[in-house]
């Protein structure tokens, strides 16, 4: 299997406002960036969708090294907590509704046909594709902005 790269960030002006994501995909010296945004939406929905069109543009199973700056997606599966609230009908441990069950579908099902490590880095901590993912995700929400 191909090893590729995946780095994604997602923004929002608001939460909810308007939002954007990014994602840098990275493959034998080959580099594709890949970007888009909402009207309305919250940093943590721009963060899974980043993920899921990162995964989602590669053509064949892969194994795929995610770094991401979001605690939310990383420990959500790390620590297996997504596995849980699909487990429990979507609920959480303190029986509310988990959020954002239409993106981790997708994103389970992803997981399904890649090998992914995720790997948690520091935001804005001068990393040089996180940089360039937070600057992408940034504009796209900025298109929203009246």
């Amino acid at each position: 299997m191909k090893h590729v790269r995946l780095f994604t960030d997602g923004a929002c002006s608001g939460n909810p406002g308007p939002g954007g994501w990014a994602a840098i995909l990275q493959y034998n010296g080959h580099e594709k960036e890949l970007s888009g945004g909402e009207p309305e939406t919250t940093n943590n929905r721009m963060e899974l969708t980043a993920v899921i069109e990162g995964l989602s543009a590669l053509k064949e199973p892969c194994v795929v090294d995610l770094v991401s700056d979001s605690k939310y997606v990383i420990d959500s599966i790390q620590k297996g907590w997504v596995y849980s609230w699909k487990k429990n009908g979507w609920r959480k441990a303190d029986k509310k509704p988990a959020l954002n069950v239409d993106l981790w579908e997708k994103l389970l099902g992803l997981l399904e046909v890649h090998q992914v490590n995720f790997i948690w880095i520091k935001g804005h901590d001068g990393h040089p594709e996180n940089e360039r993912c937070d600057k992408l995700a940034v504009a796209e929400s900025m298109k929203f902005k009246p």
